[in-house]
């Protein structure tokens, strides 16, 4: 049986994110493009947590591994006020979080509330899992996590 070989993600990588948020004055850890959060995922360097409702999860797909935590939830998005406690339970205050959502935006918001909880890296995951609007409106077209061929399956 042969193992697949997952490049490691480059040492200073994070710590280059992390700097470059300071810089720019973010209040969280700093963004994280999709392909080097599956590499450090995959490294074990790093834990997937994906922001979405459970509805977005079982009908658009989902990163097989993933925890989640929603964000928010509903129809009409009402932020989980069980986000910052429901996180706890799958990750040390310590380690680095990578939180993904739809599009990067909902990621954002979480992970400037970890930080400011006191979870020491979290990042959010860039594009999200399907990417920015098109000028049709439509998502998945061009950009994230799904679009890139990263891991997913759909229920």
């Amino acid at each position: 049986m042969n193992a697949v070989s997952v490049p490691l993600a480059p040492p200073d990588a994070l710590a280059k994110i992390r700097t470059e948020a300071r810089a720019a004055g973010l209040s969280y850890a700093g963004d994280v493009p999709p392909d080097l959060a599956h590499a450090l995922v995959e490294a074990g360097q790093a834990r997937l947590i994906d922001v979405r409702s459970p509805e977005e999860l079982r009908f658009v797909g989902h990163v097989p591994g993933a925890a989640n935590v929603p964000w928010a939830t509903g129809l009409d998005l009402t932020r989980n006020p069980r986000f910052l406690r429901a996180l706890e339970t799958v990750a040390p205050k310590d380690a680095v979080i990578l939180l993904l959502c739809r599009s990067g935006q909902r990621s954002v918001f979480a992970a400037q509330a970890a930080t400011a909880a006191g979870f020491a890296q979290v990042f959010n995951v860039l594009e999200g899992f399907e990417g920015e609007l098109d000028a049709t409106g439509r998502r998945g077209r061009l950009s994230g996590w799904r679009l890139r061929d990263l891991p997913w399956r759909q229920d």
